[in-house]
């Protein structure tokens, strides 16, 4: 009786949970659809392509950001990567809205979301989007591993045709029914106690949500300039843009070569930018830095070497500062050393 009434009460569980269980399914296999599809979004050097998506995660990534660097600098592994993401999105998101080997599938719901959470959890100009799809897709997966499915699934199905693997008990682990644990109130508490820490955690290393001061890195960009040199006829440097929108490029419209004194000894403007040489860009990433219509575009997570002509600075002694400035008005210097 009491094993009876513990099947009913997983049955139960697992019916509360189908709009939460259809929701997120759809959630990740829309990834697949959008990506291939809706639109094909796989092709390098095409726009739109996912794997510049992914270059955007780069700059202030959470423990994973050697794994991101490695893709983006390997193009072939990247897309590799994108497929092997995009497959595994689709299969997990059809079979959790199926309600097929439900606790294996929650699993991966947990894993990629925390993937989403470490990856681009600082991304989000208004609402923090990336983290709270993160925590919230945590969350969720852990709920449907305790849950399960109950009516409505495949794993229901298999289980009252009394086919022989749902009486496996590797089943109750990957699919629903009852959870082979003995303490669940004890599991229960501490996954999550995890989970909420992770989301505290998170969310003041993204963005001071719990104490201190707010800070949001989607909000405006910033270039990163360095390993500036020069000789007698190049000026060469590092650019690399760290924060900002990932939907919105940094629109480099002025670069000047001052003296100590704030003296421009060279100025490069908008006009020349948007005509600037290709070949004068050195690009380590799949998000390029280009010339666009009326600026040098520089996306997020982009980063170049950058070489400048000073062949018409005759008093090289005399070159100290590096500035650039976006449209927007904000500027960046630094000193050459």
């Amino acid at each position: 009786m009491k094993h009876t009434t513990n099947s009913q009460s997983y049955d139960l569980a697992g019916l509360y949970t189908l709009s939460l269980r259809m929701v997120i399914g759809w959630t990740y296999f829309s990834a697949f659809w959008r990506r291939l599809i809706l639109e094909n979004k796989l092709i390098p050097d095409e726009k739109g392509y996912i794997g510049e998506k992914f270059n955007h995660f780069l700059p202030n990534a959470l423990g994973i950001k050697p794994i991101i660097e490695y893709l983006v600098t390997h193009p072939d592994a990247l897309q590799r990567s994108m497929m092997t993401f995009t497959i595994i999105e689709a299969l997990v998101g059809l079979f959790i809205i199926l309600g097929l080997f439900t606790r294996l599938m929650s699993i991966g719901i947990f894993s990629l979301a925390m993937g989403i959470l470490l990856g681009s959890g600082w991304l989000g100009t208004t609402c923090l989007d990336e983290w709270q799809i993160g925590v919230l897709g945590i969350a969720g997966g852990f709920v449907l591993f305790l849950t399960g499915s109950g009516s409505y699934s495949l794993d229901d199905y298999f289980i009252r045709k009394n086919k022989v693997f749902t009486q496996k008990k590797w089943f109750q682990w990957f699919g629903s029914g009852r959870l082979p644990i003995s303490r669940p109130k004890a599991f229960v508490l501490i996954g999550s106690l995890l989970i909420f820490g992770l989301t505290l955690y998170t969310n003041q290393y993204f963005h001071g949500g719990v104490w201190g001061t707010l800070h949001n890195k989607s909000v405006k960009p910033n270039l990163e300039i360095s390993n500036i040199f020069h000789d007698n006829s190049d000026l060469t440097f590092e650019v690399f843009r760290t924060e900002g929108a990932d939907v919105y490029g940094s629109f480099l419209i002025g670069i000047h070569i001052l003296d100590k004194n704030g003296n421009i000894l060279k100025e490069i403007d908008h006009k020349e930018l948007s005509k600037f040489p290709k070949d004068h860009i050195q690009n380590h990433y799949v998000a390029k830095i280009k010339p666009g219509k009326h600026s040098l575009i520089i996306p997020l997570g982009a980063k170049a070497d950058i070489s400048i002509g000073i062949n018409d600075i005759l008093q090289k002694e005399a070159i100290h500062t590096l500035k650039l400035i976006d449209i927007s008005g904000i500027e960046w210097t630094e000193r050459i050393k």
